[in-house]
């Protein structure tokens, strides 16, 4: 009870805190980051049409170099996820980051389709495990007021990746045979934020907390404060005798998988993978196929990719759209909204075939598209207590990887079988699917503070209690 006790008046006092400098050096150096994670991630989608005439590749291949990479973010999920509980935020974080930028050489000098198979599963673990762990440590550290938009604001920077991208890839990949390593060499850029990161970001003190360092958190907070312009306490609450040495007898067990699924964390965890699944599928599939399928309707190479950085450009403006909103909005109910109007604008987008129709609701499901995303990281960090919040959210994202594993191959056969209309009739339904999911069984988290969040998430799997209008 005391370690509990102890460990909220520490939430408490981050909560109480005005953003200031250091929250925004943390979202900058997060962001960044992040940023180059989404170049990395989406950067194939933009030089899979040059490597097909290069390598003749054929669509299958194409979607093996697609698919296998998410066998690392699958692992990267989960694997970041379980040390950023068991050894710390920052270190696992850091340690992402390097994996990353070493694999991101390897992408630049690959000579066949399976050393890139090999170079970006290696980069996609590390991308994937920077990720998860950004998006709980932002959640740790941003006061319950703030929570959503200094998340957003992280998603918008880190979205512009997704342009940059492509429009690096119109201008250099038609120009030279070579200019798609430059796109993937635009990755290495991420080493300046990784500088950053270990500057600026030290460890949480909510998960020092929870892993009994008590010492190490109240100094960490206190500073904070300082900077933040607050008075810390005088003294602070002692710290139970038993917790001081984490690695010594009586320190807390080790985060374990099989705790996602006893009690409230079973609902919270299938919930959170519903909607990992789901939109990340659709999300991902959108991005990566569209340009291919564009060409295969008849669009030559030049004209395909500059539809696809336009659509691209689209993205960023929707995590921007979100940030008056997501810490007003009940996040389960906007992603039920989301959801349904990407998928109305999906099977729109099914029927055109018009450069014009196409650009504008292509620009329009981008949009759509990214501004579920900041809902959907904040909420996956809210509704896990801190000792496996980072399992519990990295687990969840993990599982949409493996589905985006195959997600290649089902569209690949769903546009051999059926055509082009019916893949995105198939976006549209898994577009539509988690908002559904969220609005009937995620629990409220909005506004509150992370313990408060994990109670009343506990608290939901016994009774629904009556919500306020939002």
């Amino acid at each position: 009870m005391a370690v509990t006790l102890q460990a909220t008046a520490l939430g408490r006092r981050l909560d109480r805190l005005p953003l200031g400098p250091f929250h925004r050096r943390m979202v900058i150096a997060l962001a960044g980051m992040i940023l180059f994670e989404w170049v990395e991630t989406y950067a194939f989608a933009f030089v899979a049409p040059a490597l097909r005439e290069q390598w003749g590749m054929p669509l299958s291949t194409v979607a093996l170099v697609a698919g296998v990479g998410q066998l690392g973010a699958f692992a990267g999920g989960i694997l970041s996820g379980y040390l950023a509980d068991r050894i710390g935020r920052r270190r696992t974080m850091l340690a992402c980051v390097t994996l990353y930028c070493v694999a991101t050489v390897g992408c630049v000098l690959v000579q066949n389709p399976w050393q890139l198979i090999a170079a970006r599963t290696a980069a996609h673990l590390g991308v994937q495990g920077m990720a998860v762990v950004a998006i709980v440590v932002l959640s740790e550290f941003v006061p319950a007021a703030a929570r959503g938009r200094l998340q957003t604001y992280k998603v918008a920077v880190g979205s512009l990746g997704i342009p940059i991208a492509a429009w690096v890839g119109y201008f250099l990949v038609p120009q030279w045979t070579w200019g798609w390593r430059l796109v993937f060499g635009l990755g290495l850029f991420g080493v300046v934020f990784a500088w950053l990161i270990h500057r600026w970001v030290p460890e949480s003190p909510r998960w020092l907390a929870s892993r009994g360092r008590f010492a190490e958190a109240e100094d960490i907070v206190r500073s904070i404060e300082l900077r933040s312009g607050v008075r810390p306490p005088v003294d602070g609450p002692p710290a139970p005798a038993t917790t001081t040495v984490p690695d010594q007898a009586g320190a807390p067990e080790r985060p374990r998988i099989s705790e996602l699924w006893t009690g409230a964390n079973r609902r919270n965890f299938l919930v959170v993978s519903t909607m990992w699944v789901t939109g990340l599928l659709a999300y991902s599939a959108y991005n990566t196929w569209t340009p291919t399928l564009l060409a295969e309707t008849g669009l030559d190479l030049d004209d395909t990719l500059l539809l696809s950085a336009a659509l691209a450009t689209a993205a960023p403006l929707g995590a921007l759209v979100t940030v008056p909103l997501i810490d007003r909005w009940d996040r389960r109910r906007t992603q039920l909204v989301l959801g349904a109007l990407s998928a109305v604008t999906l099977l729109l987008f099914a029927f055109v075939r018009a450069p014009a129709a196409v650009l504008i609701l292509g620009c329009l499901v981008s949009l759509l598209f990214q501004m579920a995303v900041p809902f959907l990281q904040v909420y996956s960090a809210e509704i896990f207590p801190t000792r496996i919040r980072a399992l519990g959210s990295g687990t969840a994202n993990a599982l949409s990887r493996i589905f985006n594993f195959a997600a290649p191959m089902i569209v690949a056969a769903v546009y051999s079988g059926a055509g082009y209309t019916a893949v995105f009739a198939l976006l549209a339904v898994l577009a539509a699917t988690g908002g559904l999911v969220a609005a009937r069984f995620g629990p409220r988290t909005t506004g509150i503070s992370l313990e408060a969040a994990a109670t009343s998430a506990t608290s939901a799997l016994v009774r629904t209690p009556k919500e306020p209008t939002t």
